[in-house]
């Protein structure tokens, strides 16, 4: 089951060609299994039509405030009553002055300050539009008020120039959507977390990683985030993408992420280190590329930092979260980890069945013993195991 399955979500669309990609946000949203109605401004259907919509929401759209077909003509109160969240994207620069002054003289403008849910704006426009001053106004105003500013992206734009106002993509904005009906069990809480592999240096082209792709450490940094915690994530090499809003860390070997923790674990109420951590190093670098030769090669290697070790022993330490792969004896192996550690969780795998793959299983050992996490996408996984360190922090 997703987040949103059976969440009723009204999608507002305002003037702007980033309109294209509402449609498929609403396909991904229906996808998910949420029920979508769309509500339309009469320059939202300049640059996409509600036939477009209503096809893929499979709801009729509403673009009028006197749609006569709603019950009592009153469409604003009628459509915006029973919505889990309103969301609106694009939000033009036009619609983010509406909303910060209160204005309400169309349908969708008027059903927004009507509203009895959240509200999820998507900016979109021209990078000097997003940069005026009124518009930055607005903006403070708008987060003032509560309501969630989604965005925007730097990047292309229509107009031909590149920088801050393109709206975020339609998988990012489904993230946030999802976010937001998440329950806020880590807030107010500072979350340090490793990710990822490390990469141990034979000579400038040549190294010693291991097969970790950083899956399970950023779905874990997404789920800290949407629970609410301000998020730090220290990173070996990956391909990903870190969740938006919180602060990423990128490091190459054990010691640089052993050094970038230790600098900031000080502020942190958690600490999870996700990171598949090489325990050894060689013990000389070359400088330059080593020359193939006809024989045989030694390398001669030095253990690493025990980065989770070394925070457990720190005096203040925060909440201590170990992951251990192994590949026999999960349970056996994870506990004496555990105690060796001197951490009061660990999340433990079968690493052949874990690296790379988009789902996994955890066993989570602590001091009232085992408790198994079933086969699932790895954010799912994530979910479970911040529910899980939520119940076991101290209660202040």
């Amino acid at each position: 089951m997703t987040d949103i399955r059976g969440k009723r979500i009204l999608l507002g669309l305002s003037g702007g060609i980033a309109a294209y990609k509402a449609a498929e946000l609403t396909r991904l949203l229906t996808l998910a299994g949420a029920e979508v109605r769309v509500v339309m401004t009469e320059a939202a259907c300049r640059f996409i039509t509600p036939v477009t919509m209503q096809a893929l929401s499979g709801n009729p759209v509403h673009t009028d405030l006197w749609d006569a077909s709603v019950p009592n003509n009153m469409a604003h109160i009628e459509l915006s009553r029973g919505c889990d969240v309103v969301v609106v994207a694009p939000a033009s620069a036009d619609f983010l002055a509406k909303l910060a002054l209160g204005l309400c003289d169309d349908l969708l403008s008027t059903l927004c300050l009507a509203r009895e849910c959240p509200l999820l704006l998507a900016p979109a426009m021209n990078l000097q539009m997003w940069g005026n001053p009124a518009t930055q106004r607005n903006l403070k105003q708008l987060r003032g008020d509560g309501i969630a500013i989604l965005g925007p992206a730097s990047g292309d734009q229509a107009c031909g120039e590149v920088g801050m106002g393109r709206m975020l993509e339609a998988e990012e904005i489904l993230e946030e959507i999802e976010a937001c009906f998440q329950p806020k069990l880590l807030g107010g809480k500072r979350v340090l977390i490793t990710a990822g592999p490390t990469f141990e240096p034979i000579d400038t082209v040549r190294g010693i990683a291991n097969i970790s792709s950083g899956k399970m450490g950023y779905a874990v940094a997404r789920a800290a985030r949407d629970a609410g915690a301000a998020v730090t994530l220290v990173s070996g090499p990956t391909a990903f993408v870190a969740p938006r809003g919180l602060e990423r860390i990128d490091v190459s070997s054990a010691q640089e992420m052993y050094d970038a923790v230790m600098a900031r674990v000080a502020k942190a109420d958690v600490f999870i280190g996700v990171a598949a951590v090489a325990d050894y190093r060689p013990k000389e670098a070359r400088g330059h590329k080593l020359k193939k030769g006809t024989g045989e090669i030694t390398l001669q290697l030095q253990p690493n930092p025990d980065i989770l070790g070394a925070v457990a022993a720190k005096r203040n330490a925060p909440f201590c979260v170990g992951f251990a792969a192994e590949t026999e004896n999960l349970d056996t192996y994870a506990e004496a980890k555990r105690r060796r550690k001197k951490v009061p969780l660990i999340a433990a795998n079968l690493a052949q069945h874990a690296f790379g793959a988009d789902d996994n299983q955890l066993v989570l050992f602590d001091d009232q013993g085992r408790h198994e996490l079933p086969r699932a996408p790895k954010i799912a996984l994530a979910r479970a195991l911040i529910a899980h360190i939520a119940r076991l922090l101290p209660k202040k």
